[in-house]
């Protein structure tokens, strides 16, 4: 196998399939990338066994054929070439040289043929959102999925099919996000899905750069999923397991609310957060008549304030929350004011952009 392609071409599929390549793998073939040339196109292609990604790059073929690269390693020579250079690749059974100018590189190969590959079981729903849709059903709910949870199926995101609405909800047991989007294009029953965490990482990395009004060809069956974009394909694995009743975690009925504009809460709060336990970053919020006072501490006895107004005219609650969480959901609001919805200092709270109702983010709080 024989190819030229330019620096900059190649970079940009590398970028996409290079996510899924651990530099420690268990299986050596893992740390490889399966490169098929032909018709004027390289296919790459990489895989950790749960998630599947291949991406196309126009080349100059010379030799048509397939083999495997050490992915790290093709990577990140092609990385620190110059971003006009063009890069040859020669391959044999045992060895690929990679030259381009006066630089040489030889990499060890592995079979081709024994490179694993994961393939779709029947499809049973099928969906074509664009690249605007699933951007934002990720952006707005992946800070709020659980990484590493014993409950396995925290560790990512929900997609509720129905008739005609799309949702997406992540909870990590102490936040939840949940949007829904419109749709009428499902094929198939209304079903549900979960997606691991590092597929909807990969996800939003691929579609970081892409068009937003790009169709996105979404099919699903029990166990897999398959998004594939123009130039790029994603499988993966789904999480076995039933999640839970989101909707009881929704709380309703709150019998107070606020309005607080977004940009100056977020100021207040990365202030007073220098101040915070490092530990808990833990932050009160004193809801009093038109005043919000933000106030943080540590175990140095170092202690920060905050006033912003607000608008509000309920009695002085004060509640409890965890900085972080409090912050995610502001820069997940797209609106410039938030609503926040609660009933005392030891409930969950609602919080939504004020125009964004189909967006919906609960907090629960914490003791200080």
């Amino acid at each position: 196998m024989e190819f030229r392609a330019n620096r900059r071409a190649l970079m940009k599929g590398l970028g996409q399939v290079i996510g899924v390549i651990e530099r420690r793998q268990t299986l050596p073939m893992l740390s490889n990338l399966l490169c098929e040339a032909g018709d004027g196109i390289l296919t790459l292609t990489g895989t950790d066994l749960e998630v599947e990604i291949t991406a196309q790059v126009p080349i100059d073929s010379i030799e048509e054929g397939t083999c495997t690269v050490p992915g790290r390693k093709f990577f990140d020579i092609c990385r620190a070439l110059p971003d006009d250079a063009n890069v040859k690749l020669r391959a044999t059974e045992e060895k690929a040289l990679l030259s381009s100018g006066r630089g040489r590189y030889v990499l060890m190969t592995m079979n081709a043929s024994a490179y694993p590959r994961m393939t779709m079981d029947s499809q049973q729903w099928t969906l074509r959102p664009t690249i605007d849709v699933w951007r934002r059903l990720l952006d707005k709910t992946a800070f709020a999925m659980a990484h590493q949870d014993v409950r396995y199926y925290l560790n990512g995101i929900l997609l509720v099919f129905g008739e005609k609405q799309l949702s997406a909800v992540a909870t990590d047991g102490h936040r939840l996000a949940k949007v829904d989007v419109d749709h009428n294009e499902l094929t198939g029953e209304a079903t549900q899905i979960i997606l691991p965490a590092k597929t909807v990482q990969e996800l939003k990395r691929i579609i970081a750069n892409e068009d937003a009004d790009q169709i996105v060809s979404t099919s699903v069956s029990e166990r897999m999923a398959c998004i594939e974009f123009a130039e790029t394909r994603l499988i993966s694995k789904l999480v076995d397991g039933r999640y839970p009743d989101y909707e009881r975690v929704i709380p309703v009925g709150l019998r107070e609310e606020a309005r607080i504009e977004v940009d100056a809460l977020r100021s207040g709060l990365l202030r007073a957060a220098v101040l915070s336990n490092e530990k808990y970053k833990g932050v009160r919020f004193e809801f009093k008549k038109e005043r919000l006072r933000l106030v943080a501490n540590n175990p140095e006895q170092e202690e920060a304030e905050e006033e912003i107004e607000i608008d509000y005219d309920g009695p002085e609650i004060v509640i409890g929350f965890n900085v972080g969480y409090v912050l995610d959901v502001l820069s997940a609001v797209s609106e410039a004011t938030v609503r926040i919805g609660f009933s005392d200092g030891n409930s969950s709270s609602v919080w939504q952009g004020v125009g964004g109702e189909r967006e919906i983010f609960v907090i629960m709080p914490m003791r200080l």
